[in-house]
């Protein structure tokens, strides 16, 4: 009987010594850990498809922004009519005025008001007239009416149509679309038939604090990259006032997508937001694809996360939550693996001290007896996760920081707190037990 209990205390003490020395830490706070980042995404009205899409939102090194709405407010407004020699302004905004009345974008409104505005020109019949609608591919619209073709669009896209209708261009239009691009507005050309008639000068506004936004991405070794459909002078400017880093102008499907898998091939995580048919190729060859709720069904399916709010700027947030998971659950491993290892060298000293005496120069904490430390341990083992899952929670604290930086911070804080941690809780537990003549 006495050897049979002998034994019954012998496997106690030896689970109890497993589960103070098995790697659980880690373990019990993965999975809080993968719960609170698909829990702030809901928060922000993400849907994420699955917990890798968010992981691979915190890896992302390279973000493609669309200029217009993310970048800037995308209520770009007609300000000027600039005819070329020998078109009067009254003839270049009645021409405009046709190619825009069936424009519902913010744009042909603007300049639907500008031309009946400043020329007091009356709505034109537009009873038989052929619309044309704008596409990525001709980047023009327009109307047909009465035997005329009229266009406006990007320069370069007009003067290509001009040309292959037979007409030739003024001498002073390319100054003038160099002028407002530098600017940083964006010219449409208007056309009528084989004729150029002048330039609409749209003006837009980059939102205050996308700087700063941009620089702490950076800080971050995140490169961002703005996807424009104006022409490379424009785009330029806008991004020098915005502060990105690169840029691709006059932007096709095809463009955007070739840029994705450029950037793959280097090595880089790509994500990028989208909402039409067309963004649907470029969506799912990112490895992250915010899709907008408002957006075609093709772009929602082709994305791995559906922005409730069709918000584009979102996309930012969604890297420095994902970042922010990723960080919490760096930090907390390498908390475990120190919190870990310094148990080993808390207990195992105390264990086997009778066995191999050498070791009491390694029993630091001067733990009492082999029971006391065991039990010391699990009571250890069983406060610290509880005592963590807030934190897995809440997540560590999101800091603009590259990754060494990252890091460094890790290692001082998370990986000496958990070597310290041990010796302290368990050798308070061991002189709470001895106290209390628990040994």
């Amino acid at each position: 009987m006495a050897i049979y209990d002998q034994a019954i205390q012998s496997t106690a003490v030896l689970v109890a010594l497993f589960v103070c020395l098995a790697p659980t830490t880690i373990g019990g706070l993965l999975s809080a850990i993968g719960i609170a980042g698909m829990d702030r995404m809901v928060q922000r009205n993400v849907l994420a498809m699955s917990g890798r899409a968010i992981e691979a939102a915190g890896d992302a090194s390279t973000l493609l922004l669309d200029k217009t709405g993310t970048i800037t407010y995308g209520n770009r407004m007609a300000s000027q009519f600039i005819p070329v020699t020998g078109v009067t302004g009254t003839e270049l905004a009645a021409a405009a005025l046709r190619s825009s009345l069936a424009d519902e974008t913010p744009e042909g409104r603007s300049i639907v008001e500008l031309a009946e505005s400043r020329y007091a020109l009356p709505p034109p019949d537009l009873t038989g007239a052929e619309l044309v609608p704008f596409s990525a591919q001709t980047r023009m619209s327009g109307v047909d009416l009465d035997g005329r073709q009229i266009r406006k669009g990007a320069a370069d896209s007009v003067r290509r149509w001009v040309t292959e209708a037979g007409g030739s261009i003024p001498d002073d239009l390319a100054p003038i679309v160099e002028r407002i691009a530098q600017g940083g507005g964006t010219p449409l050309v208007v056309a009528d038939g084989p004729t150029v008639l002048g330039v609409i000068q749209l003006k837009d506004t980059v939102k205050p604090g996308m700087t700063e936004r941009f620089r702490q991405l950076r800080d971050m070794g995140i490169r961002t990259v703005m996807i424009t459909g104006d022409n490379p002078l424009t785009a330029k400017a806008i991004a020098a006032e915005a502060g990105v880093d690169d840029f691709l102008a006059e932007a096709t499907p095809e463009e955007k997508l070739a840029l994705i898998r450029r950037e793959q091939r280097g090595g880089h995580m790509v994500a990028m937001t989208g909402d039409g048919t067309n963004d649907a190729p470029a969506l799912a060859q990112a490895d992250v694809g915010l899709a907008m709720n408002t957006g075609t069904q093709a772009a929602k399916e082709a994305g791995n996360m559906v922005d409730l709010d069709s918000n584009p700027t979102k996309l930012i947030e969604v890297v420095e939550v994902a970042k922010q998971l990723l960080i919490t659950r760096g930090s907390l491993t390498t908390f475990s693996i120190a919190n870990d290892v310094a148990k080993y060298f808390a207990i195992i000293p105390a264990m086997f001290v009778v066995v191999y005496p050498r070791l009491r120069v390694l029993n630091i904490t001067h733990l009492s007896n082999p029971h006391t430390a065991i039990v010391a341990a699990v009571i250890y083992n069983a406060l610290i996760i509880p005592a963590l899952i807030p934190l897995a929670l809440r997540g560590v604290k999101f800091r603009p920081l590259d990754g060494a930086a990252i890091l460094r911070r890790n290692g001082l804080i998370y990986g000496v707190g958990g070597i310290i941690a041990p010796f302290i809780f368990i050798k308070l537990f061991d002189l709470i037990l001895t106290a209390l003549g628990l040994h």
